[in-house]
């Protein structure tokens, strides 16, 4: 099916975007900063509509259910589960939604997968990396993580940092400001002065906010696959269009339906994807990818922990809070 990337970098894709009412929409902010606007060499006043590390979440949303576990018509990709437990507290998480995937604390810790993880990657402090190692042993207990990219930095010395197989951002172009405003209002007292008696937070009272949103000549979504980095981890040719296809799926996924990026961030696919590198590839719908997925998955399966989905127990606490703290 990608017989025609064999000789290419990349797989650039390109879709333009548009509010599925009226021309306002609000952009992804920073702490600190607000909207991130900024200029062209010509000029032209651009604006970050979404950036790589929320795009990476918005994927990795696209095979995951209502209960947080990976969709049934993906039955089979490796991932972690870890049960939380606890004297007080009970629950379940996993890589798939972990913000930093297989190296989040409650995934990491766990002696038993650190020491396996280690051997398959043939990681021992203070020798080189084997970044081909490395890659198998991440395909191995979690696909997903190869392919968004993941830092191990509780893992011993922190050398291990994999980049996004797959990356993206939305952007627009020729942008201008619409500022608006609002009140939160108190219908009983709006100086605030009446409050419960065991609740003294400042929520009280009238609250004026302003509120500052966009209007673009155009928005545009911009999608990468790193075939290049993808080759370099030689994990095969099952393994490779494995990837490729889950990537795409990923990306046909978001802009079918995943476009609505906030409550005031509304938008629609304007047109279709389009293929910008390399020449005369072409991207296969949705349900395409999700068959050829699932011939893969089984194709694969010698390559996955086994069974696919690693159990782990991982003992916790409620750190205690000071007064300060509380």
């Amino acid at each position: 099916m990608f017989e025609i990337l064999g000789g290419a970098n990349r797989v650039l894709m390109e879709a333009e975007l548009e509010p599925v009412q009226g021309n306002r929409f609000q952009p992804t902010g920073f702490a600190d900063l607000g909207a991130a606007t900024y200029q062209t060499p010509d000029g032209t006043r651009m604006l970050l509509v979404e950036s790589a590390q929320s795009m990476a979440n918005r994927f990795e949303c696209t095979i995951l259910g209502a209960d947080s576990e990976l969709c049934r018509d993906f039955d089979g990709l490796p991932y972690i589960r870890a049960r939380l437990r606890s004297g007080e507290t009970e629950t379940t998480t996993n890589s798939l939604m972990e913000a930093h995937r297989i190296n989040s604390p409650y995934i990491i810790s766990d002696e038993g997968f650190k020491a396996k993880f280690k051997e398959l990657a043939g990681y021992e402090r203070y020798l080189p990396l084997n970044w081909q190692k490395i890659a198998r042993a991440v395909f191995h207990f979690d696909v997903n993580s190869l392919l968004h990219g993941v830092f191990l930095a509780n893992l011993e010395d922190g050398r291990i940092k994999m980049s996004r197989v797959l990356s993206s951002f939305v952007e627009a172009r020729g942008v201008q400001e619409a500022v608006s405003g609002g009140t939160k209002v108190n219908p009983i007292d709006p100086t605030g002065r009446l409050r419960a008696k065991d609740y003294d937070k400042d929520v009280y009272g009238n609250v004026p906010y302003q509120r500052v949103e966009y209007t673009a000549q155009s928005i545009k979504s911009f999608f990468n696959i790193d075939i290049g980095l993808l080759k370099s981890y030689d994990l095969g040719p099952d393994a490779f269009e494995l990837l490729v296809s889950l990537a795409l799926y990923k990306i046909q996924a978001f802009l079918d339906g995943g476009t609505r990026l906030r409550t005031a961030c509304d938008l629609k696919l304007k047109g279709k994807l389009a293929v910008t590198s390399p020449d005369g590839f072409k991207v296969p719908d949705k349900e395409t990818l999700a068959k050829h997925l699932q011939n893969k998955i089984r194709a694969c399966k010698p390559l996955f922990a086994d069974p696919p989905v690693t159990e782990i127990i991982t003992p916790v606490v409620l750190k205690k809070q000071d007064e300060k703290t509380k």
